[in-house]
């Protein structure tokens, strides 16, 4: 067999065994965003109770002028704020276009609401956003990697209790969770939410509509007292908001893997086609060169013998 032969035979092996690859990738992330889908359905009624509580809790002006450490809303108002940004991205590649729209998303945010690198930080969830801030100098000031594929609520304990010391030891002045929000397998959208301080006009920014069309109570009896209160629910209430996202981010990041992954199938899919035609049509050129040199030497024997 001629070598141009063996070269595309060789391609369209590999590119079999590559589709396969992709096939299984692509079947692993579906059953993980099926997982994490079942697990968000759970966790959003929660999610929508505490929030439904603390907007209660904000129209009836208990958060008004609340001086809690870590969660105030008030403060020096003549010193530069600082901010640090909760970036949400994956550890891994294979993801589509999911860090790069995460990244390009967020350093859009930031331009447009931070002065210069000295008004801000990074806080970084995934190693794709941590990687790439650090390579560019950007001050990073905690990374968390290896987060699970259908995250618990313990792991994000964990980041919230770091966060909320960085905050109450004021190394920034608040803090956005920036993420890509899930709206189906092929479309997902850039989300900015307010997480810190926490106060009235972030609270009804970040509420969603059904929440904000119930019927809210604008008074409320505090027992114990509206401190002792609001130290259980307002960190109920940052632990929601964070894990929500990193569950929607996640949610995002296996449905892209698995774009990804099928777009990758379809690609191998097509590139075989081409290849097999070019393999069919080289073999044929091949047999037909051979019967015309056999046909050519019978001709000539028969000249000869003549």
């Amino acid at each position: 067999m001629p070598a141009s032969l063996n070269d595309v035979k060789h391609r369209i092996t590999s590119t079999k065994k590559t589709r396969q690859i992709t096939n299984a990738m692509e079947m692993v992330s579906q059953s993980k965003l099926n997982q994490i889908q079942k697990h968000s359905v759970n966790y959003a009624d929660y999610a929508s109770q505490v929030k439904s509580v603390v907007m209660h809790l904000a129209q009836s002006h208990i958060l008004d002028g609340l001086k809690s450490s870590g969660h105030s809303a008030d403060g020096d108002q003549s010193k530069t704020k600082r901010t640090a940004y909760l970036v949400i991205t994956s550890d891994r590649g294979m993801v589509g276009s999911y860090n790069a729209n995460v990244i390009r998303e967020t350093n859009q945010f930031i331009s447009k609401h931070s002065a210069g690198s000295d008004n801000y930080t990074i806080i970084a969830v995934g190693g794709n956003g941590s990687d790439f801030y650090k390579k560019r100098g950007e001050n990073v000031a905690y990374e968390y990697r290896g987060v699970s594929d259908v995250p618990t609520f313990n792991e994000v304990r964990q980041i919230v209790k770091m966060i909320t010391s960085m905050y109450d030891k004021g190394e920034f002045d608040e803090l956005y969770v920036c993420y890509e929000h899930f709206v189906n397998r092929l479309i997902s959208r850039f989300r900015a939410e307010k997480m810190l301080p926490v106060d009235s006009e972030a609270i009804q920014g970040e509420a969603s509509e059904d929440i904000k069309e119930k019927q809210l109570t604008a008074e409320y009896d505090v027992e114990p007292s509206e401190s002792e209160v609001l130290n259980v629910v307002l960190p109920q209430y940052s632990e929601s908001l964070v894990y929500g996202a990193i569950l929607d981010a996640k949610t995002s990041e296996h449905a892209s893997s698995a774009t990804a992954m099928k777009s990758a199938s379809d690609n191998a899919d097509d590139l075989i086609s081409s290849l097999e035609l070019q393999y069919n049509r080289a073999r044929q050129a091949a047999i037909t060169t051979e019967i015309t040199e056999i046909t050519g030497g019978q001709e000539a024997l028969k000249s000869d013998n003549n």
